[in-house]
């Protein structure tokens, strides 16, 4: 310890610096120098003793979906230890046949999908209420799917059509569902990034598993666990991405009119999709090959943009969940789900995920009178989305008959 932190050479040169070599006899000099020194390596123990705290609280991925051993939020702000067992990679996946020559994020996919478990990052176990039972007064969960980076996306929805209020006499909460992005100092960023977030709003559910597209399934998934445990008797939930325009109030005057505001039975609605199956062409970003999926068919699902379930649907996806081998295509594992419980689908003219077709090249696209009397529209900027909102929500608009959703069949 002493060789390691002999100060006598340091001292020196710092007096001699300092004070001049004439000077150097001084005892005063020698105490200021001295304190100087002890000070200038204490700062450096505590931001030595920093970095590694950090470390502690946000580790590197070895691969995109490890298991690491971080702390789970507990309250407002709370952390306690939570040991999760790291899931092991299945390396008898490289026994099938043409495994070799897959896409990396294929193979990676396949070693490791049947993880379900990881440690919680980020938690609000009061979103829906004190206690489980109390989530029956949530007639609305807004589950947002957003990955670490779009920090603007999750701002201006808070600020429109997400943000948690009574609409229509009940109550609409939203939380948004992230994994984790980027490597070393850059995932360290974007972590504190939503840990920020989640202070200021409590509306940030963080997984310590690699957020991307082939794991979209495990988030929905992982959601669902949660939902079960912390919001159990909520009546309906929006389940959508971070880039849709949605009218909230809308929904929810539908959801009151659709035969049981409870949401005690089945409903699932949005753009359905049917008559289709995997995408063969590695190229594609939905590219599934007869690795991960044997069957050229797909039951009927919804577009993954956004859709509205019911309660009681959305705990009987998660337990036949349990059963159905995860497909990195998420809304067709929702589909495969609903298929397995005997449940199906249903189409809604107002969800538009594969965009909203405006009947003349002679008008305004965004024109807020096409979009008043929709549910949601996928792939809006967030810019987009604040001037629809402000648009379809001024007191003074007017619109003809020809702006109405009819019209765009």
């Amino acid at each position: 310890m002493h060789d390691a932190f002999n100060l006598t050479p340091l001292l020196k040169r710092i007096c001699y610096v300092h004070t001049g070599a004439e000077m150097r006899r001084s005892a005063h000099v020698v105490e200021t120098c001295l304190l100087l020194v002890v000070g200038t390596l204490c700062m450096v123990l505590l931001f030595q003793r920093g970095d590694s705290g950090r470390d502690l609280h946000i580790r590197r991925q070895d691969s995109p979906i490890a298991v690491r051993e971080p702390p789970v939020t507990k309250g407002q702000g709370q952390l306690q230890w939570k040991t999760v067992a790291k899931c092991k990679e299945n390396t008898s996946m490289a026994n099938i046949s043409g495994f070799s020559s897959l896409p990396p994020h294929i193979k990676d996919f396949l070693r490791y999908r049947h993880c379900r478990n990881f440690p919680v990052l980020l938690d609000v176990p009061e979103k829906c209420g004190k206690t489980p039972q109390d989530s029956s007064d949530v007639f609305l969960l807004l589950m947002i799917k957003s990955s670490p980076a779009n920090y603007d996306r999750r701002e201006v929805i808070r600020k429109t059509w997400g943000r948690e209020r009574r609409e229509n006499g009940v109550w609409v909460r939203r939380v948004f569902v992230s994994g984790t992005a980027g490597q070393g100092r850059e995932r360290r960023k974007l972590n504190r990034l939503l840990q920020l977030e989640n202070q200021e709003y409590q509306d940030v559910l963080q997984w310590d598993f690699h957020d991307s597209f082939y794991n979209l399934t495990l988030k929905q998934i992982l959601f669902l666990q949660w939902m079960q445990e912390r919001c159990p008797q909520v009546h309906f939930l929006l389940n959508g991405d971070d880039d849709i325009f949605a009218n909230t109030g809308n929904m929810v005057q539908f959801l009151q009119g659709s035969g049981s505001s409870a949401g005690d039975k089945h409903l699932f609605v949005g753009h359905l999709i049917r008559y289709v199956g995997p995408i063969r062409e590695p190229g594609s970003k939905y590219y599934v090959p007869v690795q991960v999926q044997e069957s050229d068919s797909y039951p009927p699902y919804c577009g993954g943009g956004g859709f509205l379930l019911s309660g009681y649907t959305a705990r009987t996806i998660y337990n036949m969940s349990h059963s159905i081998t995860f497909l990195p295509i998420d809304d067709v594992y929702m589909g495969m789900c609903l298929q397995k419980a005997g449940l199906e689908p249903i189409s809604h003219i107002g969800v538009r995920t594969a965009g909203l077709h405006i009947p003349s090249q002679n008008v305004d696209p965004y024109d807020p009178c096409f979009y008043r009397e929709i549910l949601l529209v996928h792939r809006f900027l967030p810019f987009e989305i604040l001037v629809m909102w402000q648009g379809i929500n001024e007191p003074g608009l007017k619109c003809g008959i020809s702006a109405t959703v009819n019209s765009m069949l």
